[in-house]
């Protein structure tokens, strides 16, 4: 197992403090606040470690506060309902004593159903995409300091972008690109062969890239210094069994920015076509004031 999965593995086992209190840390890699899909896949271990028999289907969160990595974070879960198929559970993070993210996930009995869904886009296989080397010697040089050293250490997550121009430099006038954005996904590592453990390791990979697809067509990236960018709200829905140590295909579109804020949803799929999962975000995408 690759030594960031080991770590990935290591962030998300909680330590269970009450029978519905947990704590959790940050791992060391640089960041000024916590990564928002850290929080997100924590919340869901500590909501599932309350609930037997069911699997996770939904989620609904909000980023309150921006995470201290310096310092653990407490959950608090309350078990609100117990039915006889579904149960819901509400998960509260907290720092210095104050609420940093809020979260309602529910979970269900396996039951067999109807069965329909979308179609996975033609995108081309992640063997036929460009290695991480190439990627890196490409986009790296446009990041901000603190956004290149963590994509130079090793990373629970492989990513590999199916529209790399994306990050590049484009010709003044050239025409926006629309907001649509294909990266392939999986765990540089693998992972147990326990579903809810699959579950939380999508729900951290989730957050990554989802907020940038709202700034395509403007031309800007959330590795650019004029954008302030955190996610706001998050929420997922999980369809499919499936593994995240395995290649996912991660569909993006962003229907619309306005406010200072960036609309995106996103549709997962594993590369034989089968949707697993969807997601919807709404972040803060604020241009900087220059100083002086």
């Amino acid at each position: 197992m690759a030594r960031a999965v080991e770590e990935l593995l290591a962030t998300l086992d909680l330590e269970r403090l009450e029978t519905n209190l947990f704590r959790g840390r940050s791992p060391n890699v640089g960041w000024q606040r916590v990564f928002g899909g850290q929080v997100i896949g924590q919340a869901l271990v500590a909501a599932c470690r309350t609930v037997e028999g069911r699997q996770a289907h939904s989620l609904h969160a909000y980023f309150l506060l921006p995470g201290d990595p310096k310092v653990p974070i407490v959950y608090e879960v309350d078990p609100i309902r117990d039915g006889r198929a579904f149960a819901t559970r509400r998960v509260v993070a907290i720092q210095h004593g104050r609420a940093i993210f809020s979260m309602s996930a529910s979970f269900q009995v396996r039951e067999d159903g109807l069965d329909h869904q979308a179609a996975m886009p033609d995108v081309p296989m992640p063997e036929d995409l460009p290695g991480e080397d190439e990627m890196r010697a490409r986009i790296m040089p446009m990041m901000d300091p603190a956004a290149r050293a963590y994509f130079e250490r090793e990373r629970p997550i492989e990513l590999k972008p199916v529209e790399l121009e994306r990050y590049l430099p484009r010709e003044t006038g050239a025409e926006p690109l629309p907001a649509r954005f294909h990266v392939w996904i999986r765990t540089t590592g693998r992972l147990p062969d326990e579903q809810a453990i699959h579950d939380c390791a999508l729900a951290y990979a989730s957050d990554m890239t989802l907020l940038d697809t709202s700034l395509i067509p403007h031309g800007r990236s959330v590795f650019r210094r004029e954008i302030q960018a955190a996610s706001l709200d998050h929420a997922l829905w999980l369809h499919r069994p499936f593994r995240a140590d395995e290649w996912l295909l991660y569909a993006q579109e962003s229907p619309s920015s306005s406010g200072a804020r960036g609309f995106s949803r996103g549709s997962i799929f594993t590369r034989d076509g089968r949707l697993v999962a969807s997601v919807a975000q709404e972040g803060l995408i604020r241009l900087r004031r220059e100083e002086g």
